[in-house]
C-alpha cells in the first residue's frame, strides 16, 4: 500500500520547499480560481470539479490565502495512500509525522469528505484519523493534542475517493469567504467568494459603473469595492498557516505589507446599491460601515422596478431573493416580467447579470440571455444569466422577400 507526500520542511529552507496544495471553491468557478493561483505563483495548476490542485512554496500558499477572492480553503497535502478498510485509513494517518507540522499542545479538528468511498461511516473514519494523530503524538512525545471542534488551532482534512485517502492540513483556518468585515449576514446570504466569482464572470472592471438594485446585506457591492480599492480579501484576518511549525513569519509580514501598500494607490469606484427593504438596507449599511467602505458605495432605498441607471452604460448585477422575500409562485410570475420590462426600458447599453436558482426566471423575464453559466451556491444548482440590453426590440428585423 503506497503512501507518499511532497517532502518534509527544512527550517532553513522554508521558502524553497515545494508543497502540494488543493484550493477549494464553489463549483463553476474553477477556471477563475486557476487564473488567480497562477498570479499567486502557483505551478502545475490542475482545475478539477470543486477546486484546483497546484504546487508551490510557502509564498504561493500565503498569496493564495491573502489574494484569492474565490477560494474557500487552501489545503496543504501531507500524505496520500491507497486503502480498502478503516484500519488502512488509520495506518495512513498514523504514518504521518504530525509532530513536524504542529505541537501536541495545540488543539485539532478532523473533517472528512468522500466521493464513491466503499466505507460506510464518515463519522467512524473521522474518529479513526483523530485516533491515529493522537496515537502518533503519544508514541513520539508521551503527549497528545486535544480535540476542539469549534475553535481548533489546527484543522486536518481528509478526502476519500474509491481507492485513495488524501490527508491535508488546512492552511486557511476559517473559510476564506469570511473576510473579517461582515457584522450581519441577513437571510440566506450569498457567500463572499461566490459574489466575487460572479463579478469576475461578468467581466466587470473597476472603472465601469456598477449597480446592484437588490443588494440585500450588500455582499456583491462590498466585494466589488474591495476589488476596486485594491484591498486583498485576506488582509484583515488570521490564517491557519500561522499556527503551523513551518510558518515563515517574516515572509508573511512582507507579503501582507506589500498588499496593504497597494491599497493606497487605488481610486474610489462608482458603485451603487439599493433595495426596497428597510431591514436589508440597515444590514447593508452596517456591513458597509464595518468594512470602512462608505466612501466607495452609494446606498439608497428603491424598488428595483423603479431604479434609474446611474450612468449611460455600466454593469448591473443582481441576486433576486426569489422564494425568500417575494413569496409564492404567483408573485414570481408577476415580478419577473416586470423586471424584464424595467431592464429593457431603462438600461439600454448596460450588461445585466442575474444570478438565480429559480428555473422560472429565463422563461418569465422575457429577455434573451446571451450567456448562461452554471454555478453552485453550496449544493444548490444556479445559473448566472447575462443580458446585453439594447434599445428597441431584441428581435432581429425580418428581411422582406424580393419578387
Amino acid at each position: 500500500m503506497a503512501c507518499y507526500s511532497l517532502g518534509r520542511v527544512d527550517d532553513g529552507e522554508k521558502r524553497l520547499s515545494t508543497y502540494a496544495f488543493f484550493a477549494t471553491c464553489p463549483r463553476g468557478l474553477e477556471a477563475v480560481l486557476a487564473s488567480e493561483l497562477q498570479s499567486c505563483g502557483a505551478r502545475k495548476i490542475e482545475p478539477v470539479s470543486g477546486g484546483v490542485a497546484f504546487e508551490g512554496d510557502l509564498g504561493a500558499c500565503y498569496r493564495a490565502n491573502l489574494e484569492s477572492r474565490v477560494a474557500t480553503r487552501v489545503l496543504l497535502r501531507v500524505a496520500r495512500a491507497r486503502y480498502r478498510s478503516e484500519q488502512e485509513v488509520y495506518e495512513a494517518a498514523h504514518r504521518v509525522r504530525w509532530q513536524d507540522w504542529f505541537a501536541p499542545s495545540q488543539s485539532i479538528r478532523v473533517d472528512v469528505t468522500a466521493i464513491r468511498s466503499p466505507l460506510r461511516s464518515l463519522d467512524f473514519i473521522t474518529l479513526k484519523i483523530k485516533d491515529a494523530v493522537c496515537d502518533r503524538f503519544r508514541a513520539e512525545s508521551g503527549r497528545r493534542p486535544d480535540v476542539d471542534t469549534r475553535s481548533p488551532e489546527v484543522r486536518i482534512a481528509a478526502f476519500l475517493d474509491a481507492r485513495e485517502v488524501t490527508l491535508y492540513l488546512d492552511s486557511s483556518g476559517d473559510p476564506l469567504y469570511k473576510r473579517g468585515y461582515r457584522s450581519d449576514a441577513g437571510e440566506a446570504p450569498l457567500k463572499e467568494n461566490l459574489a466575487a466569482g460572479i463579478l469576475a464572470l461578468a467581466g466587470w472592471q473597476p472603472e465601469e459603473p456598477l449597480l446592484d438594485p437588490m443588494c440585500g446585506s450588500g455582499t456583491l457591492v462590498m466585494e466589488a469595492a474591495l476589488i476596486a480599492l485594491g484591498i486583498a480579501p485576506g488582509a484583515r484576518r488570521n490564517f491557519g498557516f500561522e499556527k503551523l511549525s513551518c510558518h515563515d513569519a517574516r515572509l508573511w509580514q512582507r507579503l501582507l505589507g506589500a498588499a496593504r501598500d497597494r491599497e493606497e494607490g487605488a481610486r474610489a469606484p462608482c458603485i451603487h446599491a439599493s433595495d426596497i427593504s428597510g431591514r436589508e438596507l440597515t444590514m447593508a449599511h452596517r456591513n458597509i460601515a464595518g468594512a470602512g467602505l462608505e466612501h466607495a458605495i452609494k446606498l439608497s432605498k428603491a424598488n428595483v422596478l423603479d431604479v434609474l441607471p446611474p450612468a449611460p452604460q455600466g454593469v448591473l448585477v443582481a441576486n433576486p431573493p426569489y422564494g425568500v422575500r417575494l413569496g409564492e409562485d404567483a408573485d414570481l410570475a408577476e415580478f419577473y416580467p416586470k423586471l424584464g420590462d424595467a431592464l429593457k426600458q431603462r438600461f439600454a447599453g448596460w450588461r445585466c447579470y442575474i444570478f438565480s436558482a429559480d428555473p422560472q426566471l429565463p422563461r418569465l423575464i422575457h429577455l434573451k440571455a446571451t450567456r448562461r453559466t452554471p454555478l453552485y451556491n453550496g449544493p444548490l444548482e444556479c445559473r448566472l444569466y447575462e443580458y446585453r440590453i439594447i434599445a428597441g426590440s431584441m428581435r432581429k428585423p425580418v428581411t422582406p422577400l424580393r419578387a
